[in-house]
């Protein structure tokens, strides 16, 4: 039935498909950032945790009875340690970003969102009709003619992320100004960031020693640095409410899963109780790629561009034959092929430097 399209993915070296890789190659592929998706000890942390309660999996929305004991220690936790007056779990950062897009863009606001920001922030811009503006990626002048221009009478949102997910960029600073400057509402998404930058690891708003105010939301997924699986938003009690009450896919899905929930409460007290030894180990990766490729990593994405398809998936090829497991990603996620490489916690530091050593071969 759709086999014409298929074949057409095939020659042009865009088709994909799952693969149970060989256990044996040493990750530099995922979005493990820490290491902790195979952290034993903290799964068995989260087990004794979900133990104490009666209801292990959420049975129902969250607005019927569905919300648990542990989602509200999560949402309190995470609040807490990014100054934030309340959080909310949601069941993905797909099911995040269409929150957030769909049911704050109301009628005659307009919402600016960077033109990289994630699939699923822009399949949501679908929704609003001519109610978006995109502005060059990460800058703050496209931005701030576009914000000038905008003659409506609605609310002004941003839409932008902590790190890009594929080049690795940090968000300028900038545009925290401009937010503040036009009066704008201000979505980070905190994804690739959360766990990685600022000292103690909770990402931009810390690393720029921004304190959250009523105009700033924040989300972020559970299933990179903090090693398990969902997402939050964090963001004014006056927000979240609101969110409760518009964001249809956290008032018509299932509340998220309580055992995840679980292990990204005890993850991301793990790191914040570890964050200074867990902030060395990724300088001292960010150092080794520095050194041996002369390329200034500001967060633990490294992308090697490729000159074609074909050669960004011989490359991976070539690194699995030596053991190591990088990512080859293509059209429509980048508009050029890489290579994506994770130099995570979780791979020993001599592979890393033999994988980067294969690398400059």
């Amino acid at each position: 039935m759709y086999q014409k399209e298929l074949n057409a993915l095939k020659k042009a070296g865009r088709f994909r498909q799952r693969k149970v890789w060989d256990k044996d190659l040493i990750d530099f592929a995922s979005n493990d950032y820490l290491g902790l998706a195979n952290n034993k000890e903290q799964f068995q942390k989260a087990l004794k945790l979900l133990n104490a309660y009666a209801n292990h999996a959420p049975k129902a929305s969250m607005l019927v009875n569905g919300y648990h004991e542990i989602h509200e220690r999560f949402e309190q936790t995470l609040a807490r340690l990014n100054g934030f007056e309340e959080g909310l779990v949601v069941g993905s950062g797909f099911l995040a970003n269409l929150s957030l897009i769909e049911a704050l863009v109301r009628k005659k606001d307009m919402l600016f969102i960077d033109e990289d920001y994630h699939a699923s922030g822009m399949m949501t811009t679908g929704l609003l009709a001519d109610r978006v503006i995109k502005f060059k990626h990460n800058d703050p002048q496209d931005l701030e003619d576009k914000l000038k221009s905008f003659r409506g009478s609605g609310r002004k949102i941003i839409a932008v992320e902590g790190v890009y997910s594929m080049n690795g960029a940090l968000c300028k600073r900038d545009i925290f100004e401009l937010a503040d400057m036009y009066e704008a509402l201000l979505i980070v998404d905190e994804a690739h960031s959360s766990g990685v930058v600022g000292e103690r690891l909770l990402g931009v708003f810390e690393l720029y020693d921004i304190t959250p105010n009523s105009r700033y939301i924040k989300m972020g997924t559970l299933g990179k640095a903090y090693g398990s699986y969902g997402a939050y938003i964090l963001a004014s009690s006056h927000i979240i409410s609101f969110l409760l009450n518009r964001g249809k896919p956290i008032i018509y899905s299932t509340a998220p899963s309580v055992i995840d929930t679980a292990l990204a409460l005890v993850n991301i007290e793990y790191v914040s109780q570890n964050s200074s030894r867990l902030y060395a180990e990724i300088e001292l990766r960010q150092k080794i790629v520095q050194e041996m490729l002369d390329f200034k990593l500001v967060s633990l994405i490294l992308p090697i561009v490729m000159p074609t398809n074909a050669m960004s998936l011989s490359s991976q090829k070539h690194l699995e034959t030596k053991g190591y497991l990088v990512g080859a990603i293509r059209q429509p996620t980048v508009e050029n092929p890489i290579l994506r490489i994770i130099p995570r916690l979780g791979s020993p530091i001599e592979m890393l430097k033999s994988m980067l050593y294969e690398i400059k071969l």
